[in-house]
């Protein structure tokens, strides 16, 4: 059993339930940067095949974690913003077409397709708020729907979307299905052959308790072959090793969304966050995150001055419990978010309301403790 204590000695005065902004490094994770800054004070590159034995540990682990079938459809990109502009700038649009989202998105899963109004490309988004927000979602498209994007976990409300069903039906209809899984990476299992998506992006930082600047672009190699390729260099070359070669192609793998030197340091650090994932098991990682949501929840309902945003309906949410104060408007649940953050409840103001996401190895008992930040 990890000793969860050991992971994350967080300070005394802080109940860290941010989790869907920055999550906390466990202790191994800033143990394994310390190490490597300090091999690359002393060494320098000395040991640089060990650092590619870690960049292919990683590749395995980040497999692992989705289901992927290979390690060759995983690329490591700066951050999903970087993948989804990969995505949409690699298809070949023709004016007409359009593209299926959804009215809850995260900036970076709405901006990049809005982006694609000048090439005439259509981005059409569906009301979450109906009761059948997949069925939303399919009657949005037509003959001219090229794809379909969508955040596994909605960053604001926490709606958890059926992929499963959104990605048969993609399949069914030869529709791209493409899926920002930053939300759920990390805090529920994820399978994406059973969801059958062409295309998954998320960045390390959140629920994967990794650090910024890194994140995994999976692409399904038939997906993989419609994207044109828009940057270069002497990594994304099947040959990546042979630096005196002449002609070259880009690797058939989906490194050739990767041009340059990769982030060595982030990969130490993710792949030391990911092991612990392998090693406490995604089922009891997902199992501890739903029930410290669930708890949350009946913390909300037991508060009469308090709501959920948050659907409380079994599997329609994952780690983030977002709820607002009855006696205030948006600007008053600015002001509470401030005074929560002041009286050390790490936390977030999104979705008109006040959003909670402790992980796996959270006390969300602590939050008892600040039940007066709530009696305005």
């Amino acid at each position: 059993m990890i000793d969860f204590s050991h992971e994350f000695p967080l300070y005394d005065d802080l109940i860290y339930l941010n989790h869907a902004a920055v999550g906390v490094w466990p202790k191994r994770t800033a143990d394994a940067v310390k190490a490597f800054a300090d091999e690359n004070m002393h060494r320098g590159a000395a040991g640089y095949l060990e650092w590619m034995k870690t960049e292919r540990e990683l590749r395995g682990r980040l497999k692992r974690l989705i289901n992927a079938d290979s390690v060759d459809d995983i690329a490591l990109s700066k951050n999903t913003s970087e993948a989804l502009s990969l995505i949409a700038y690699g298809l070949e649009w023709q004016a007409g077409d359009n593209i299926v989202s959804t009215n809850q998105e995260f900036p970076s899963n709405r901006i990049v397709w809005e982006s694609l109004k000048e090439r005439g490309v259509e981005l059409r988004l569906a009301d979450l708020s109906e009761t059948d927000p997949e069925s939303a979602m399919q009657e949005l498209c037509d003959e001219r729907t090229r794809l379909l994007t969508v955040s596994s976990v909605q960053y604001g409300t926490g709606l958890r979307m059926d992929l499963n069903r959104l990605g048969h039906f993609c399949s069914r209809n030869d529709i791209l299905f493409c899926v920002d899984a930053i939300q759920s990476l990390g805090a529920m299992q994820f399978d994406v052959e059973a969801c059958q998506a062409d295309f998954v992006v998320a960045d390390a930082h959140k629920w994967m308790l990794g650090p910024e600047g890194i994140a995994v672009f999976y692409s399904r190699p038939e997906a993989r072959e419609q994207l044109k390729l828009s940057q270069y260099g002497w990594h994304m070359v099947e040959r990546a090793g042979d630096f005196d070669a002449t002609d070259w192609s880009p690797a058939r793998s989906a490194r050739r969304f990767e041009p340059g030197s990769p982030n060595m340091l982030g990969i130490y650090a993710l792949n030391a966050s990911l092991s612990l994932f392998e090693d406490i098991g995604m089922d009891v990682v997902e199992e501890k995150v739903l029930a410290n949501a669930r708890q949350l929840m009946d913390w909300v309902a037991s508060e009469a001055q308090l709501e959920l945003i948050t659907t409380d309906q079994p599997g329609r949410f994952a780690g983030i419990v977002t709820f607002r104060h009855k006696k205030l408007d948006r600007e008053g649940h600015a002001g509470l978010y401030r005074k929560l953050m002041a009286d050390g409840v790490i936390c977030a103001n999104r979705a008109g309301g006040i959003r909670f996401a402790p992980h796996f190895y959270s006390d969300v008992n602590l939050v008892e403790n600040f039940r007066a930040a709530f009696s305005l």
